[in-house]
């Protein structure tokens, strides 16, 4: 039922995927529930991943379904222009509920680049309604990663993401340094002790460019795609004061760290850092349609609401499908889903996170390890690449661990780790000792 020829295969452009590679040897997932998928040859794969950072309660979880086919029933599908629907409003006052501070503004897209590229436009339009339309330059990261639209990988930093597309980038944009560097911050537990000074570069870019001139920051509070980076100790602390002090708003790329990653809500109440605009996806409803959501402070979404023409449509922006029923339905039955199983907090409160940690760090002594790097329910563990062929060595983890029966994630030479929140002790182990086993396995 699931077998599919060569001509269906060639059909498809797979996205970040080595499509010649993959169709030799396609690795096709037919079923999900709970921590694990099945495979298209009847095998069960446990899900080290969250499917990619975003299921994050598991997978096929009843209540989201049901409520997807009642909405299908009702609606499929409502304008989002000059029109609503309940379950829209219904979703945006959840998400208010949990949000740092007064981060209750809540404005839907379809994915994180969509969010992200939002984000900046927030930022862009809230200092011309205040009267400083000067302020256009937007601040990302080096090894940032925001999406694939034009704005995120403009402000982002990962050079693979940007060659092809160099000559289009947006023009206004410059980049702080990244914050890894394994000379002072190998085999961190947590947070690096080593790094807070890194954020003293904005000072440098404010003198550059002049703070008139600076519209917002945007980073990963704790950077996922690029291989898990974790901030140092005071890092974004004081990227929070000098935005502060010069008047930049700063965003939280919180695509991956949103909704229960590090053991709250948002990295930012991990963080104890509140930032201006946070922009999410994933696991909002736990991926079971394509969905984002920017969260925004009040004062910001006023001074670009109250401050247009009565009347008038404030902010030019959106997308045909922004707060679409089905996903605003399934994000509803997610976060109850997540409250009353007390997911969002679990890692922490349950000490999964000190266990997890444990865990991984484990493997410190395995074969071809570099370094490993962890928070909350993430990790990443780097290995060494093999000469002249960077990547390959993860890759080949990867399809062992596979064929092993654990799904994890690779990028550059970074084996990256994050399970549903749903995991439980023995699932840690066995993510572990089958990594453990590729990695002795793989030369």
């Amino acid at each position: 039922m699931h077998d599919l020829d060569a001509h269906q295969l060639d059909a498809l452009w797979m996205p970040f995927t080595a499509n010649r590679q993959f169709k030799a040897a396609p690795r096709l997932l037919v079923g999900a529930k709970g921590m694990y998928y099945r495979s298209h040859d009847g095998r069960t794969i446990l899900d080290g991943v969250a499917g990619l950072w975003c299921v994050n309660a598991g997978h096929g979880r009843d209540e989201i379904h049901a409520a997807m086919m009642q909405q299908m029933q009702e609606m499929d599908y409502a304008p989002p222009f000059q029109m609503g629907h309940p379950r829209q409003f219904e979703a945006a006052a959840m998400l208010a509920q949990i949000a740092p501070a007064d981060l209750r503004k809540v404005f839907f897209t379809n994915s994180g680049s969509e969010s992200v590229d939002t984000a900046l436009k927030i930022a862009l339009a809230y200092h011309r309604a205040r009267g400083e339309g000067t302020r256009t330059l937007l601040i990302g990261r080096e090894r940032g990663y925001h999406g694939v639209g034009f704005g995120g990988i403009s402000v982002g930093g990962m050079p693979a993401n940007r060659k092809v597309f160099h000559g289009s980038l947006l023009p206004n944009v410059d980049h702080l340094p990244h914050t890894h560097d394994l000379e002072h911050q190998a085999f961190s537990r947590g947070q690096p002790v080593w790094g807070a000074h890194l954020a003293d570069d904005l000072e440098r870019l404010v003198t550059l460019h002049d703070a008139s001139n600076i519209a917002a920051v945007i980073v990963e509070p704790m950077a996922g795609s690029t291989g898990v980076l974790i901030p140092p100790q005071g890092y974004l602390e004081r990227l929070r004061t000098i935005c502060d002090r010069h008047g930049i708003v700063l965003i939280f790329d919180e695509v991956i760290t949103g909704f229960g990653r590090l053991g709250t809500p948002f990295a930012a109440q991990y963080f104890n850092v509140i930032p201006d605009i946070i922009t999410t996806a994933k696991a909002v409803n736990n991926a079971a349609a394509p969905m984002g959501a920017v969260l925004v402070r009040e004062s910001i979404h006023d001074a670009i609401v109250h401050g247009a023409p009565g009347g008038a449509v404030e902010f030019f922006h959106g997308y045909t499908y922004s707060g679409h029923p089905l996903a605003s339905a399934a994000a509803v039955a997610a976060q109850k889903l997540y409250a009353r199983d007390g997911l969002l907090t679990r890692a922490r409160r349950e000490g999964l996170d000190r266990y997890w940690e444990d865990a991984v760090h484990s493997l410190r002594d395995a074969a071809h390890v570099r370094d490993i790097r962890n928070l909350g329910l993430v990790a990443g563990i780097e290995l060494m690449a093999r000469p002249g062929a960077a990547g390959q060595r993860a890759f080949d983890v990867f399809v062992t661990c596979y064929e092993l029966g654990v799904l994890l994630r690779y990028t550059g030479d970074t084996i990256a780790l994050s399970p549903p929140l749903i995991i439980e002790r023995g699932q840690i182990d066995q993510i572990v000792d089958t990594l453990r086993k590729a990695l002795a396995s793989v030369a």
